[in-house]
């Protein structure tokens, strides 16, 4: 019998490192031993988790600044301990959040043109959690919302835009949580922890709304990420040790939709996932090769695509959004690989003849524009993403700046019930009006008060210069 091999555009995706001098070489990538990816990217900047003396730090490259990188370059180093998360903005392509050992979660504005001096002072700290903090996810379509969660076990949701924590899950996980996924519309979250639950939640109503008991049943870490119909994607191990995959259907997780091992290897399985294309790239940590799949409606839903194999292993991963793809290379994914001592970019192709835009490759993408204030999502709004077209490649836009107001604590009454009060929603738009001028407020008084301190240097200055010039004349 015929074998029929199955039709899909992306059947000949191959992958491609680029030119030696096209790397960011001679970086200290870190060596902690945390199952991250230690690399985030997007259209402007590669940030990459390095080796610090005391402290935490991450360089943050502007995407062109390839080549060997100066070891007195400039980082961004405000943490008093190792970072072990980093996660772009996807809003504002110069804010970055950062989770470190240090319990703290930090929010920092990048220049636009890079870093000429180290930083030191983020936007906003965010202190909640007890014990050091693993995760940081942004929101994907509201506005300043952005997620951590701890080796306490906890999950804490902030308003960026105030420095708040408004949602807190502290019950729901009693073991170490690995990793946590906003769906589409970021009403749900799904989290894989260790002790072996796959748990989908409402963050908002604080209640778990499915859950399934050993997704995987090896004792290995697992991953959990949502798909953009809404199904749960998993990586994880067998009581064997062998890596396996699987996906599920959160309004019944009794059974799989697809269950398939790989091989045996004990590198963490980190999946990449691309909405527009359905196709998953799966990163192992330790491995040197990239495992795509493409998912779809029909059997066996999980389809293998092919590998991409390179010599070296990796530490860590990087992948770029869409809209800074090269839309006329046939580019549709871009990782940022990380070995010891350097970044090497992989370029995932398909393979076309024709040089015009090809629009069944490049759907409309998710945008950098909010869908939702934060306020809104707060007080129970969804929105999926704003998208946009690719036809004429992403031009970036100018970004605002991150503007964090600070309510005044004693203004508010203090509640009986502190659980009550962490979900508490923000006070209507009077008070962040009212918040917003405050701020302005402050900043004018201090524009003021330095242009007098010019006008009275100038003084003295003019009265020590007409001195001298009597002195002279006489």
């Amino acid at each position: 019998m015929r074998r029929v091999v199955r039709q899909s555009k992306f059947r000949h995706v191959f992958g491609q490192a680029v030119k030696n001098d096209q790397c960011y070489d001679d970086i200290r990538v870190s060596r902690v031993t945390w199952d991250s990816s230690f690399c985030a990217v997007n259209p402007r900047f590669v940030a990459i988790i390095i080796e610090a003396s005391g402290g935490g730090a991450f360089l943050v490259l502007p995407l062109h600044k390839t080549g060997r990188i100066d070891k007195s370059y400039p980082t961004v180093c405000g943490h008093t301990g190792p970072v072990l998360d980093i996660d772009w903005c996807p809003h504002n392509d110069q804010v970055i959040a950062s989770g470190s050992e240090d319990c703290t979660v930090m929010v920092w504005q990048i220049p636009e043109n890079g870093l000429t001096l180290s930083l030191t002072e983020p936007v906003v700290i965010l202190e909640g959690h007890s014990k050091r903090v693993g995760i940081v996810a942004w929101h994907p379509t509201a506005r300043n919302v952005l997620l951590s969660a701890g080796c306490d076990n906890a999950i804490i949701i902030w308003n960026v835009g105030t420095g708040e924590a408004l949602i807190n899950l502290d019950d729901m996980h009693s073991d170490m949580i690995y990793n946590v996924s906003w769906n589409r519309n970021g009403s749900l979250i799904c989290t894989a922890s260790k002790d072996k639950k796959v748990r989908v939640i409402d963050p908002r109503k604080q209640e778990i709304v499915a859950e399934k008991e050993k997704a995987h049943e090896g004792a290995r870490p697992m991953r959990a990420i949502f798909l953009a119909d809404g199904n749960v994607f998993t990586t994880g191990f067998s009581r064997m040790s062998e890596r396996q995959l699987a996906l599920w259907n959160p309004k019944n997780m009794e059974e799989p939709i697809a269950l398939h091992e790989m091989d045996t290897s004990n590198g963490v399985l980190l999946p990449f996932y691309d909405p527009d294309t359905s196709i998953i790239y799966l990163c192992g940590k330790g491995d040197s090769s990239i495992r795509y799949f493409e998912i779809t409606d029909e059997s066996p839903y999980v389809h293998y695509l092919n590998t991409f194999s390179s010599k070296e292993p990796q530490r860590g991963m990087g992948y770029m959004p869409k809209r800074g793809l090269d839309v006329n290379k046939c580019e549709i994914a871009r990782f940022f690989k990380l070995h010891e001592r350097k970044c090497e970019p992989i370029i995932m192709t398909v393979p076309r003849k024709s040089d015009l835009f090809q629009d069944d490759l490049y759907p409309d993408t998710a945008g950098p524009e909010a869908a939702l204030e934060a306020e809104e999502w707060f007080e129970g709004k969804n929105a999926d993403p704003l998208l946009i077209s690719l036809k004429d490649g992403y031009i970036p836009g100018k970004n605002r700046d991150l503007k964090v107001v600070k309510k005044n604590i004693l203004d508010s009454k203090p509640t009986a019930n502190k659980k009550c009060d962490l979900i508490s929603i923000p006070k209507k738009t009077a008070d962040a009006a009212s918040g917003q001028n405050e701020a302005k407020l402050d900043e004018i008084l201090k524009e003021i008060k330095s242009i007098k301190d010019t006008i009275c240097n100038q003084d003295e200055r003019i009265s020590k210069l007409e001195q001298q010039m009597a002195k002279i004349a006489a």
